[in-house]
């Protein structure tokens, strides 16, 4: 089995999709703390991937880039690792968009949010 990745393709920076998760009454939302999964689920077009993932740290938590950078980091690794737990619960037709939000003012560590992220991906995949 090769090594998961997280390609360019994965990554959500459409404004239009951003806007329709964000915006949208049919996104849902929960927490693990110190991590917040917002998502939504729509049709597929047929070049997209199944998940498409958004990382977001506010400087209102870690005023310095270098900090919000390093739990960007941590949060991405911990998805890319677990991926598989959502592309194999999405349905073929289907896309998911998910945001991951940090809410807490203080750094973790990796394994900590490893299991936080995997709780709420196992969470989301059930909910499908």
């Amino acid at each position: 089995m090769e090594a998961p990745t997280l390609s360019k393709r994965e990554r959500l920076f459409s404004r239009k999709l951003i806007e329709t998760l964000f915006s949208g009454g049919s996104s849902q939302s929960m927490a693990a703390f110190p991590v917040r999964a917002v998502y939504i689920i729509k049709e597929r077009a047929h070049e997209e991937p199944p998940v498409q993932l958004l990382v977001s740290v506010s400087k209102r938590h870690f005023k310095h880039a270098v900090d919000r950078n390093r739990v960007k980091r941590q949060i991405r690794e911990a998805y890319r690792q677990n991926k598989q737990i959502l592309t194999n619960a999405v349905p073929e037709s289907h896309q998911l968009l998910i945001a991951l939000i940090w809410l807490a003012a203080e750094h973790y560590p990796s394994c900590e949010i490893e299991k936080r992220v995997v709780r709420l991906l196992q969470r989301i995949a059930e909910k499908l």
